[in-house]
């Protein structure tokens, strides 16, 4: 329950564990307490809570979101417990990367374990409250059965809640049995009439704009559920929402933004000029989630797209730049083909290095500084595939980003294979790991000097990372050092 200082960015660093600091400076750095109300209800929380939050009080039930400080005030009468985590166990992409290079278990990892053990839990249970866990990784659950004994989890919900959640919650009220697990299919997830529109303000102003992905990525569980767009008057709802909750900073949520509107997989310019025309009558600044870098490429070549909704985002001066999370995923030609054949349309698999090396110009040239995903094991990765990504590194060096290399975890088609339970890196591994960290401490103190958490009220958590990017530097220079005397050896 956090806002993470107002920058989504820095939650990476509560999938980790603290290096270099107290575990303390840490956490105030990564994910410092939201403000709540007297009832331990708070300010900002996060977007999909207020999803479900909406939906039950819409239908008629006594719901809200608490603070997990202010639990113990409600756990003695509450019906019913509803738990929703990004990472419940720490098995996602960026958490299992930290604990497989550091062998420490990560901040949000910790901080799940000592809430779930707080005993006003295990009182609530014998009062016969029951349990529901839900949110975006709720499949973590399925390999941490045993937790779900110690917890006395009733039901885990897995996949969009807001239609399930309302039968749920009245059956629990009629003291019925409840299912042990539900996922939600493709051909059972909300219409937009389902969704409801939320009540409170959402963590960095966060607004949702559409649902699903057209790409069919095999490692992608987004793909499997249907598109669906906002109305503009939809969108303007919430914004109206975070506006009164004093939010005036925001982040516009899909898996692709510049899919907003579009006809397939090819992005049209009214519907997304429009959009962000509407996003900066309400909000100072804003950030996209995601966009894909085809998407980047295709819609400044085709149209000057991405040139002109900067204009529109940068013209009244309250921002000079713009973040985005990108999945670059890989740098292999035969990989892209293999598991992601869509990701580079309109253009050919066969040029996919291409393809991201030009989105990388287009975001620098105007001012979106992307965090750049790539994964890391994927099953059909070869030695030479990881070399192909570090040489695709390489290229990148000019273009103003943040890479962030995260091992494979099995979504989507994937979902059941085996995959990093005991990470093991090999030399190829280990190169690519040391060229991004260079390229990433190059381009941080840029970005943190001239672009990011302006203003004396940053000077803290700004000294802070500056103080760990030297901590990181000089961590860095010695394993090299290291490295480098066993080969001699």
């Amino acid at each position: 329950m956090t806002n993470h200082h107002h920058k989504e960015f820095i939650g990476f660093l509560g999938t980790g564990p603290a290096i270099g600091i107290p575990e303390k400076v840490w956490k105030w750095l990564a994910c410092p307490k939201v403000k709540v109300d007297e009832y331990g209800r708070p300010i900002e929380a996060p977007y999909g809570m207020r999803k479900i939050e909406a939906k039950l009080i819409d239908e008629g039930f006594n719901a809200a979101i608490i603070d997990p400080d202010y639990i113990g005030k409600y756990t003695p009468t509450a019906k019913a417990l509803l738990f929703s985590h990004h990472d419940y166990f720490a098995f996602g992409p960026p958490s299992s990367t930290w604990w497989g290079i550091t062998k420490k278990e990560p901040v949000n990892y910790k901080s799940f374990q000592e809430l779930i053990n707080r005993p006003e839990i295990a009182e609530g249970k014998k009062h016969g409250m029951k349990i529901l866990v839900g949110g975006p990784s709720t499949w973590q659950w399925l390999w941490r059965e045993d937790m779900i004994e110690k917890l006395g989890v009733d039901t885990l919900v897995d996949g969009e809640g807001e239609k399930v959640i309302v039968k749920l919650a009245q059956m629990i009220l009629d003291g019925e049995e409840l299912p042990k697990y539900i996922y939600v299919s493709g051909d059972d997830v909300p219409s937009i009439e389902d969704i409801p529109d939320i009540k409170g303000g959402s963590v960095n102003g966060l607004i949702e704009i559409m649902r699903g992905c057209p790409r069919s990525c095999r490692f992608c569980s987004v793909t499997l559920r249907p598109t669906r767009y906002y109305p503009l008057d939809k969108i303007e709802r919430e914004l109206q929402v975070n506006v009164k909750a004093g939010i005036k900073h925001g982040l516009i949520h899909s898996d692709d933004v510049l899919f907003y509107g579009a006809v397939g997989i090819l992005p049209k310019p009214e519907p997304l000029i429009k959009l962000h025309q509407l996003v900066k009558k309400y909000y100072k600044t804003i950030a996209w989630s995601h966009a894909s870098l085809a998407a980047i490429r295709y819609s400044e070549e085709k149209y000057g797209l991405v040139s002109k909704l900067m204009e529109i985002v940068y013209q009244d001066g309250n921002q000079n730049y713009l973040g985005v999370e990108v999945g670059i995923e890989t740098g292999s030609v035969r990989l892209a083909k293999e598991i992601m054949p869509a990701k580079s349309a309109p253009y050919k698999p066969e040029s996919y290095p291409e393809t991201v090396e030009e989105a990388f110009k287009i975001m620098h040239e105007n001012h979106i500084i992307p965090a750049g995903t790539m994964i890391v094991g994927l099953p059909e990765e070869t030695e030479d595939d990881v070399y192909r990504t570090i040489e695709l590194v390489d290229n990148l060096r000019p273009y103003r980003s943040i890479l962030v290399p995260m091992f494979f975890v099995p979504m989507g088609y994937f979902k059941n294979k085996d995959w990093f339970t005991r990470v093991k890196l090999n030399d190829a591994h280990i190169e690519l790991y040391k060229k991004v960290f260079w390229h990433d401490v190059y381009w941080a103190e840029d970005i943190i000097n001239k672009f990011y958490m302006k203003g004396p009220l940053y000077y803290p958590v700004k000294l802070t990372l500056k103080l760990f990017l030297a901590i990181a530097k000089r961590k860095m220079k010695q394993v090299e050092a290291m490295l480098e005397s066993k080969l001699r050896q």
